[in-house]
């Protein structure tokens, strides 16, 4: 992530007071945000998924990436110094090798995301519990066209699973 820190030109640099939402969930921004020092965390819903310290890691990038809506909340534990890009779309066009670096990094949570699903199916395989439908999960993972994921739980199942 700090190879992120060498394409931070261009950008804003603000500082966000501890509690404050940096991206909220279902809103859309179209900015890119780079941490620079600090501690944010990461919430789908009020769960938190997430803590965030590392400097030069990247928010945002799938609400850019994919032309929709924030997926999670993120929001400053600490008093927390970032990097704001407001046009990404434009930046990553001109930077290219920003692009492969966050194409890298978004490769790296995709594997780890196939890897624990992969054991899941194979502790489950055969339990008849909904964990058993991880084979699924895996394969829509694989064939899902672009641009339709919409992924479901316990509390509001996905249609095509």
């Amino acid at each position: 992530m700090r190879a992120v820190l060498d394409c931070c030109t261009g950008g804003t640099e603000r500082r966000i007071a501890a509690g404050t939402d940096l991206v909220t969930e279902g809103g859309a921004s179209g900015h890119l945000y780079v941490l620079m020092d600090g501690k944010l965390e990461v919430l789908k819903g009020e769960m938190i998924v997430a803590t965030v310290t590392e400097p030069g890691a990247v928010l945002g990038e799938m609400s850019v990436l994919l032309g929709v809506p924030h997926t999670a909340t993120v929001r400053a534990c600490t008093n927390t110094v970032i990097y704001e890009f407001e046009d990404a779309a434009s930046l990553l066009k001109q930077q290219p090798e920003l692009a492969l670096l966050l194409a890298r990094m978004l490769a790296q949570r995709l594997n780890a995301a196939n890897t624990y699903l992969a054991d899941l199916k194979r502790q489950y395989a055969g339990h008849g519990t909904h964990l058993a439908m991880v084979g699924e999960v895996l394969q829509s993972m694989i064939n899902l066209p672009p641009l339709e994921v919409s992924p479901g739980s316990d509390r509001k199942s996905d249609p095509r699973m």
